[in-house]
């Protein structure tokens, strides 16, 4: 067949075009390449990776004097030190505050977990070496590592990871120490007494050393990962939420075709301006956010997760739906179909990751901490924890997030208003008065 017999197509060469075929091979290729790096490098070596850790350690001490010796000794102080000069401060912020420091840093989320020496330590120490040599029952002085699951399973196992190391070497220390004063003061004192075997081993693992959770989450929060699952949740129903809307009223008012099957419908363009349809997709966001939000908190609360705080967790969720249903919808007004791609890359490519709902950031490379700084997902996880986890405390996360989230629907309601008013004034409509001219095509 002649190609005259063939309507011209100004896009005829189109499927001939290495550029055709390149073009989405090279893009997908890339997003799913900065998908691979950017999630197994958050989490692949988290223990190379610690970076300013913030654990607590408290001396409440008062000190004894130890068998053989007439002067007074703080070995919570000692222990303390030690600890103190056996980590590095580049990996882990060793805080040395006061007992009451230490729970408002556990309860506010701002520390992963507490080193705590009670205050007879030192006079517990002394009894046990006493006791060594003197018949009755005696008990090990204790050290309590309390950890913090509200801030997640990973940054539980990670102070547990090191409080053992840290106590380990101090427990070592303190136990050759003690087995030396006993051995000395007998021989000194009781030179026909000797130590036992059983008395030895005792003193050379003198420390009780007992992990505890500092209020542990209830049933039903999936060991510390409801808060995050939540936060995805929030984040997908604006994100996906915004492309659905974007599609479906642009197909309703015949910027863009609608195929139903094989029905494919064509509406005639609306005379509407780009700021005009804006508005329209943004007052769908802001109904959708409240009944999703609402439907979100019905099914967590139908399948068993404790929520305490539910009307701060629907108004909040409501809020984060729109701001990311609100911006989403903007990013694509001003950069069209290229705007998909720009809110995969804000929402879900970096945010996922530098969220810090999975691994703490401490534990990440620097660069998911700075990432977290501004990425919508860490801002919601932190509001969102903090109403799940620590009862809408403002410290704990809330008032950061509320602020950031606000601040994101400031800038997605400036950049779509802005950018699309200049759209309309310079005469971009969405909208073509002439229908294309036919070219003949060249003969095959």
């Amino acid at each position: 067949m002649s190609s005259t017999e063939i309507s011209a197509d100004p896009h005829a060469g189109t499927l001939r075009s290495p550029r055709f075929w390149l073009a989405p091979v090279v893009v997908v290729t890339a997003v799913m390449a900065a998908l691979a790096a950017l999630y197994i490098g958050s989490m692949i070596n988290p223990a190379d990776n610690l970076h300013r850790f913030p654990v607590a350690i408290v001396n409440q001490d008062v000190g004894d004097v130890l068998p053989g010796s007439d002067q007074q000794r703080n070995l919570g102080a000692e222990i303390t030190a030690a600890v103190a000069d056996g980590v590095d401060p580049a990996e882990i912020d060793l805080q040395q505050v006061g007992i009451s420091g230490a729970i408002s840093g556990l309860d506010s989320g701002r520390l992963y977990g507490a080193i705590v020496i009670p205050s007879d330590f030192t006079k517990r120490t002394s009894i046990l070496a006493q006791g060594s040599v003197i018949p009755g029952d005696i008990e090990k002085p204790i050290i309590t590592v309390y950890t913090n699951p509200r801030t997640g399973t990973f940054g539980k196992g990670i102070v547990e990871s090191i409080a053992d190391r840290a106590l380990s070497t101090v427990n070592t220390t303190v136990g050759e120490q003690l087995t030396t004063t006993v051995t000395d003061t007998l021989a000194t004192s009781a030179p026909d007494l000797q130590l036992s075997g059983g008395s030895r081993l005792t003193l050379a693992d003198p420390i009780d050393v007992r992990f505890v959770e500092h209020k542990p989450l209830p049933d039903g929060t999936g060991l510390g990962l409801s808060a995050f699952y939540y936060t995805l949740l929030l984040i997908l129903a604006g994100f996906t939420g915004a492309t659905i809307v974007n599609s479906l009223v642009d197909s309703a008012l015949g910027f863009v075709p609608t195929e139903y099957g094989p029905w494919y419908v064509d509406r005639k363009t609306a005379h509407l301006s780009r700021f005009r349809v804006l508005l329209v997709k943004w007052a769908i966001m802001v109904i959708l956010g409240l009944i999703v939000s609402a439907l979100y908190l019905w099914i967590a609360t139908l399948l068993g997760m404790p929520v305490t705080r539910a009307l701060l967790l629907w108004e909040y969720g409501a809020l984060a739906i729109t701001a990311v249903g609100v911006t989403s919808i903007s990013v694509m007004a001003v950069f069209g179909s290229a705007g998909l791609l720009v809110n995969l890359l804000i929402f879900i490519i970096l945010g996922l990751p530098s969220s810090g709902g999975t691994v703490p950031l401490e534990a990440m490379p620097p660069l998911y901490a700075w990432l977290s700084t501004f990425e919508p997902m860490h801002q919601v996880y932190i509001a969102t924890r903090a109403i799940l986890y620590f009862d809408g405390s403002g410290p704990a996360g809330l008032t950061r997030g509320v602020l950031m989230t606000l601040l994101g629907l400031g800038i997605g309601l400036v950049l779509g208003a802005v950018v699309t008013r200049i759209y309309d004034v310079r005469g971009f409509h969405r909208r073509s008065d002439a229908e294309p001219a036919l070219v003949p095509a060249q003969d095959a």
